[in-house]
């Protein structure tokens, strides 16, 4: 099943073409690397996905929503089917990691307590982390915290993992760590879209490699 179909499309930020032609067409299941310096619109690519950033010209179509058209009462549905790890995991540090889960269930409509508790308590073990709902964020380490930020991806059942440079803060053996991580969750059927510089975790774990160079995508070997 197509999730993701992207045919001459411009990208733009600040009035500044980030990409231009983007032609990119998603499967589901698939591994996809996005390789290339900062700030050659990796990134930019991403937000276009789940609607931060705008589709200039083009067609765009993102799980069934034509991202040229979307309405503004459509994002919150689109973001539900859609996990996001961020490099700077941005995990509220007031919170326990369960109060910080919970409160991702709640703004996305769970209502029954119990039912929460016990998704979050299976999510947590799907990571890894079953014993860490009490602690505060910066009681983790940085590889914890970013287990944790999957946990939080992964809550509300995705169609599709989005994962910016998940490993750039952490070294190198607790980053082979989480792509392990990550590359079991894409063996379980879930697509998975990562953007890195670590041409190593392309080697270790086959996928698709597109390289942003110049404003264009492209694909490579």
């Amino acid at each position: 099943m197509e999730l993701i179909n992207y045919k001459n499309v411009e990208i733009r930020q600040s009035e500044q073409t980030v990409l231009r032609n983007v032609n990119l067409s998603v499967q589901d299941g698939e591994m996809i690397y996005l390789l290339g310096k900062v700030g050659s619109g990796k990134s930019s690519l991403l937000r276009t996905f789940y609607a931060e950033l705008p589709i200039y010209s083009g067609q765009a179509s993102f799980l069934g929503y034509d991202l040229t058209a979307i309405r503004r009462r459509q994002i919150p549905y689109l973001r539900r089917r859609v996990g996001v790890v961020f490099q700077d995991f941005q995990l509220l540090t007031d919170r326990t990691v369960g109060e910080n889960l919970m409160f991702v269930l709640r703004a996305t409509g769970w209502k029954d307590k119990k039912v929460m508790r016990t998704h979050i308590t299976d999510v947590l073990a799907q990571v890894g982390m079953s014993d860490k709902a009490y602690k505060m964020p910066y009681q983790l380490s940085g590889g914890e915290q970013q287990r944790i930020v999957i946990a939080r991806a992964l809550l509300n059942t995705p169609d599709i993992i989005l994962a910016d440079e998940p490993t750039g803060n952490l070294d190198a053996e607790t980053g082979q760590e989480i792509m392990e991580l990550l590359y079991g969750i894409r063996k379980a059927g879930m697509t998975v879209i990562m953007s890195t510089h670590n041409r190593l975790w392309t080697e270790l774990y086959p996928g698709r490699k597109l390289l942003f160079a110049g404003g264009q995508v492209s694909e490579c070997e």
